[in-house]
């Protein structure tokens, strides 16, 4: 079991919980980064975690659900007050509602993270800072504490499971809820290129295709919140193309934008897709959440050959970005 003290200073109002592991600093510290990695181990065995968002920046947010052995739903949030990459960060926990909203009738509690090397691995010192002393009794009293320790007693196996997030890069499709799908992908190359490479238009036509045989002949890029985009692409020899517009709602450079989606010409709901972009190890992490109007919406997408698509220009992206992105 990795958790080696557990300290409580009621005059600090604060308790102190130290982990030690066997793996190497960058993936302890890549597994409280990715969204698809402390999602397995964030809640207890029998309340599993999904994070539906998982900014890990300054300003940023963080949404999870915890599922019970019944199907009953637990929500919570994070706001990024900090983070020192590899270092530290730091945050507020709150409990939420389902729409990811804090619960402000339940004490929040300011939770700081702080990684380090050690010889024979590596060490997590999470802290946890209540406002006052019944707070702090009242979350211990609500299982806190236990539940911390089983959930770390799961970091072991995700730590050992890491290196597959990096040799299987394909982009893959995880279902989130009935109407929600994130599609993750680790690219080889910096988030800031990365992040440009999605917001220069020439860029975008050389990547952005799909499968093979399609041109990008209209690509109109919204560079400021509030600003539509227009997409059209073209069989190369010829025939019917598509395309699809939206409204840039949330743009957060290098790491966050969020947008609508609709298909031009066709009575179909909009989606939202929320991108996010994180440094990790190997690169940068691309999180796109994909939300629908319903589950038939969602499964029509996905039979398309959507992730596969996305995965030929993930692979073309991957070209730019080891020629440096030069437009």
């Amino acid at each position: 079991m990795p958790v080696t003290s557990v300290e409580k200073d009621l005059d600090k109002l604060t308790i102190t919980i130290v982990a030690d592991f066997v793996a190497p600093l960058p993936r302890l510290w890549d597994a409280y980064i990715d969204p698809r990695q402390i999602e397995r181990f964030w809640g207890p065995p029998t309340y599993p975690a999904t994070f539906i968002r998982h900014d890990a920046a300054p300003g940023g947010r963080s949404f999870y659900k915890m599922t019970g052995p019944t199907g009953d739903e637990h929500h919570g949030c994070w706001e990024w007050e900090a983070i020192a990459p590899k270092q530290s960060f730091e945050v507020i926990d709150w409990f939420a509602d389902a729409t990811g909203a804090p619960n402000t009738d339940l004490p929040s509690t300011r939770m700081t993270f702080a990684f380090e090397a050690t010889d024979a691995g590596s060490r997590l010192t999470s802290t946890s800072h209540f406002g006052s002393l019944e707070q702090l009794e009242q979350l211990v009293g609500m299982g806190m504490l236990e539940g911390t320790k089983e959930a770390m007693a799961q970091i072991d196996t995700v730590l050992a499971d890491l290196a597959a997030f990096a040799v299987d890069r394909d982009a893959e499709a995880q279902l989130l809820s009935d109407t929600q799908v994130r599609v993750a992908r680790i690219i080889r190359g910096p988030v800031e290129e990365v992040w440009r490479a999605h917001n220069d238009a020439d860029l975008l036509k050389q990547w952005l295709l799909g499968p093979d045989g399609w041109t990008m002949p209209v690509c109109e890029v919204a560079t400021a919140v509030g600003d539509t985009y227009r997409y059209v692409w073209e069989p190369v020899d010829g025939g019917e193309g598509f395309g699809f517009t939206g409204e840039l709602l949330e743009s957060e450079p290098p790491n966050r934008s969020v947008t609508t989606e609709a298909m031009i010409g066709m009575d179909f709901p909009a989606t939202l897709n929320e991108l996010t972009l994180t440094p990790v190890e190997a690169g940068t992490l691309l999180s796109l959440v994909i939300t629908y109007a319903n589950v038939e919406q969602r499964d029509a997408v996905l039979a398309s050959g959507m992730t596969s698509g996305m995965e030929t220009s993930y692979e073309r992206l991957e070209g730019l970005i080891g020629h440096r992105v030069h437009a």
